[in-house]
């Protein structure tokens, strides 16, 4: 909702660059899609070493 209110606010004090930005938001996101989708693996791996980590304390009763 902030991103539509700023591009709106960004419209009225200068639509040529607002447009622009427009047009071309679809390719900035497909440029940044594989670096969020290694933040996303990195995150699950880090994730699953954690959870190996943490299972002897988990089953001798510590995670309560």
């Amino acid at each position: 909702m902030l991103a539509f209110i700023g591009w709106c606010l960004l419209f009225v004090l200068c639509w040529p660059l607002a447009l622009l930005a427009l047009l071309l938001w679809p390719l900035v996101w497909l440029i940044t899609l594989p670096f969020r989708l290694i933040g996303l693996s990195f995150e699950a791996v880090f994730a699953l070493l954690r959870a190996v980590l943490m299972l002897p304390a988990r089953l001798l009763g510590g995670g309560r």
